[in-house]
């Protein structure tokens, strides 16, 4: 399944954020929005919802830094 950047926002917002918003390009991980726990959550959401394994060396701020970074990293896997 593809995810799209609305669709990984909302999920963002909604489930680490409380409902805070985050812009698409904003650094979620320098910024503090989201921890290491939280990007384990997120890790296994985009595992289930895309289908896809992301392997431990993958998940770094390269990757998964911004919406707009994780939406990149997807599109490079598939």
């Amino acid at each position: 399944m593809n995810i799209t950047a609305t669709q990984l926002q909302t999920f963002v917002q909604t489930n680490l954020l409380a409902g805070q918003s985050v812009a698409t390009d904003e650094n979620m991980l320098l910024s503090g929005l989201v921890d290491s726990l939280g990007v384990m959550t997120l890790v296994s959401h985009l595992e289930t919802e895309a289908g896809i394994h992301i392997p431990p060396e993958d998940v770094i701020l390269e990757n998964f830094a911004t919406i707009n970074a994780i939406i990149a990293y997807l599109g490079q896997r598939s």
